[in-house]
């Protein structure tokens, strides 16, 4: 019985596959949090172009989560527990605007340089502001992203308890819409209760 010859991958999805590890071992080692940037990044370090052959969001997600579990499987899952009870710290305190934890620390991808990300939702920006203020809490403006969908009204850094902190404000009536996330995808978000389950299944 003849074997049959196995399939030839293509010089585009061997440069895929290059390009989607390397963009994840920046996200997880450089705390970068842009898959666009990072896939240039890891195109220009590997020689590679960095346009046409580029991975999709979810295939250099598929590669963080591997590279997390592979190099960083001791320190992440404790990483984790820590960001999570700053979000429930954070989250409390800002209870007044409806907070959701997302992004990273929520889905399990967090690495070292992980802030935590909540979507706050208030009548005005400036609301959230004053009561920060009124606090004697320091925040600086960030860069409010551009593209479809509903976008923030204004986003905030801060530190919570040395850890960065980002609030993406919304307006009241944007609680209801569905946003994406880095990957293109249905974005998740979960409320205080989501995250305190979340904390007490990680054994902590």
């Amino acid at each position: 019985m003849s074997r049959q010859p196995k399939p030839r991958i293509s010089r585009d999805k061997l440069a895929r596959r290059e390009i989607a590890g390397a963009a994840a071992r920046l996200m997880a080692e450089d705390g970068i949090d842009d898959f666009g940037y990072a896939k240039r990044k890891a195109a220009r370090q590997l020689g590679l172009p960095e346009v046409g052959a580029l991975p999709t969001n979810t295939e250099v997600e598929a590669e963080l989560r591997t590279y997390l579990a592979l190099y960083q499987s001791e320190e992440q899952p404790a990483l984790l527990k820590e960001l999570r009870s700053v979000a429930i710290a954070a989250m409390r305190f800002l209870a007044d605007f409806n907070p959701y934890l997302t992004g990273p620390v929520l889905d399990g991808t967090a690495g070292r340089y992980a802030e935590v990300e909540l979507e706050l939702f208030a009548e005005s920006a400036k609301e959230v502001e004053i009561f920060l203020i009124n606090h004697n809490i320091r925040y600086e403006h960030g860069r409010t992203p551009q593209g479809p969908g509903e976008l923030p009204e204004a986003v905030l850094h801060l530190d919570w308890d040395a850890t960065p902190l980002r609030l993406n404000i919304y307006s009241e009536l944007a609680e209801r819409s569905k946003r994406t996330n880095r990957a293109g995808k249905v974005r998740d978000r979960a409320r205080i209760g989501i995250v305190v389950s979340l904390l007490e299944g990680s054994g902590q």
